[in-house]
């Protein structure tokens, strides 16, 4: 059974969130927490360190450098288990109990691409 739809949202909504494409240059286990992983993503003009609560999900973690992913990059940075995350990997299934998968172009693109 799927999940139901959310509640509808105005295009003017939908165009404040900045998704572009990053490639992950590296993964980094955060000490203090069960959940997450540290990634490093290159976005052509810049580069953020975006946590991840992936750290359970992924046998080897490290099979994502190198992919590359969408993140949504104007999210307010957030301290977590003492490091600090400048955004937010998308990923598909955790929502709905299945093991995530990533959300990411069908061919590569430059870093940095915006969706829409």
């Amino acid at each position: 059974m799927s999940a139901p739809v959310k509640p509808t949202i105005t295009i003017d909504i939908l165009e404040q969130v900045d998704i572009r494409v990053g490639t992950i240059l590296q993964v980094e286990d955060v000490i203090r927490s069960d959940k997450l992983l540290k990634l490093t993503v290159d976005f052509g003009d810049f580069r953020r360190t975006i946590l991840s609560g992936m750290k359970g999900e992924r046998s080897n973690p490290q099979e994502i450098v190198g992919q590359q992913a969408l993140f949504v990059v104007n999210l307010a940075p957030r301290k977590m288990a003492g490091e600090r995350s400048e955004g937010m990997l998308f990923d598909i299934g955790y929502a709905d109990g299945i093991t995530p998968v990533l959300a990411c172009p069908e061919k590569p693109v430059a870093n940095g691409s915006r969706l829409g």
